[in-house]
């Protein structure tokens, strides 16, 4: 039998510690099983941050009829605007809503540039029917923006986000409302989240490795990172490794422990927020198998 084109959507709220806020945004990710998969969750309580991994076949014609990753990704960022208030939200972690952040990326058998169309309908649906403004970047823009460069036109990487936005958005209203923030949703080839513990309080320290980490702050190629406190009183370097096959979490490890013993600081062993790519796909067809068996 030959599999379906596989695609993974990555949902990024800004919420960990509400627990009944948490049940209402799962039962809308697992409402569509076995089309599409829930195949992993990661909270983060220092951050006030969780992590959703949706998988389905990319099939059907995205202008006619939504295949299931658009329902399941739209159904999830509807349950969260709902059950989240942006306004009253503290966290270590960055954020600019409630959805701070949707990737899409293709997996076995799908081409980026269908992942793309399917993006780019989603973030129409978000903006449009939810009253959210709604950023594109990667494959789904039309320029091919980068998340990094939108967040820093937003202010991602300051206290509070300014408004009204200082770019219009691509889908939505022009002005965020203060319980919702705004949505960034974009279309990439996959992306390994990789934090590196760093044995310090002090956060600047982090972030000065963390910007010689990047490829930005003239570290390593495909590597975006920032350093973030964390509630233990130690920090860490969070990095997204573009380019997981050429560069990939050892070395990074590598990089930030050499700059780290500079200036005396020791880390901790790294550590993934997701599974593989591989893993992913293998979550997905066991848990869509069970679903299957358990409905006949």
């Amino acid at each position: 039998m030959v599999r379906p084109a596989l695609a993974c959507c990555k949902l990024y709220i800004s919420e960990a510690r509400n627990a009944g806020a948490l049940r209402a945004i799962e039962r809308a990710a697992a409402g569509l099983r076995p089309a599409a998969v829930l195949v992993n969750a990661f909270a983060d309580d220092d951050y006030n941050r969780v992590g959703y991994t949706l998988v389905s076949p990319l099939a059907g014609d995205v202008a006619a009829s939504p295949p299931p990753l658009h329902r399941a990704a739209f159904r999830v960022v509807a349950a969260a605007l709902e059950a989240v208030d942006f306004g009253a939200h503290a966290g270590a972690h960055p954020r600019l809503g409630v959805v701070d952040h949707v990737a899409f990326h293709p997996l076995a058998g799908a081409r980026l540039e269908d992942v793309a169309a399917l993006t780019r309908a989603v973030a129409a649906d978000i903006g449009d029917k939810l009253q959210v403004p709604t950023y594109l970047y990667g494959a789904a823009h039309k320029d091919g923006r980068t998340l990094a460069s939108i967040r820093r036109q937003l202010g991602y990487f300051t206290p509070t986000s300014p408004s009204p936005l200082p770019v219009a958005p691509d889908a939505g209203p022009g002005t965020p409302s203060r319980s919702k923030g705004v949505v960034v949703v974009g279309a990439t080839a996959w992306v390994d989240n990789y934090n590196v513990p760093v044995r310090t309080a002090d956060v600047g320290a982090a972030r000065r490795i963390a910007r010689a980490v990047s490829e930005r702050g003239g570290g390593l190629a495909s590597v975006q990172a920032m350093g973030l406190a964390r509630g233990d009183g130690a920090a860490e370097v969070a990095c997204n490794l573009l380019d997981p096959a050429a560069v990939g979490a050892e070395q990074v490890q590598e990089r930030v422990r050499r700059l780290a013993a500079e200036m005396g600081v020791g880390v901790g062993e790294g550590y993934f927020t997701d599974f593989s790519q591989e893993k992913v796909v293998e979550l997905y067809l066991q848990q869509a198998a069970q679903a299957l068996a358990s409905q006949q």
